[in-house]
């Protein structure tokens, strides 16, 4: 009897994982040199204990070109975009990656593929 009350209670200990944030849509527009990114993310936020914290724009290499913070939950608005500009891009590299992080989970291990045109 105790060993099944011990095993009960580390399975409800256990923390449930939350969904992994979606980044479902980017758009993408250049000035000059520099990129700016529009980026929506889905994600079951649920509080200040479990939400879309980041997205972050990364090299075909994992390299991080630039990350977007993002200050609070979005219980009530999903999905929702934010912006992130004046981004370096080097010349040669014609594909980035968007990833975006939860409290929860980290960084989501889905990273959307967008070509720069």
């Amino acid at each position: 009897m105790l060993k099944r009350l011990v095993a009960a209670f580390a399975i409800l200990a256990t923390p449930a994982l939350a969904d992994a944030p979606v980044v479902s849509n980017v758009n993408v527009s250049k000035s000059g040199d520099l990129w700016n990114f529009d980026v929506t993310l889905s994600h079951n936020d649920t509080g200040w204990e479990d939400y879309a914290d980041a997205w972050r724009i990364l090299d075909g290499n994992g390299k991080e070109l630039g990350v977007r913070n993002l200050a609070h939950p979005h219980v009530e608005e999903q999905p929702f975009t934010r912006s992130l500009s004046g981004i370096r891009i080097p010349s040669d590299v014609t594909e980035v990656g968007i990833q975006a992080r939860d409290t929860i989970g980290g960084w989501s291990s889905p990273i959307k593929k967008i070509t720069l045109r």
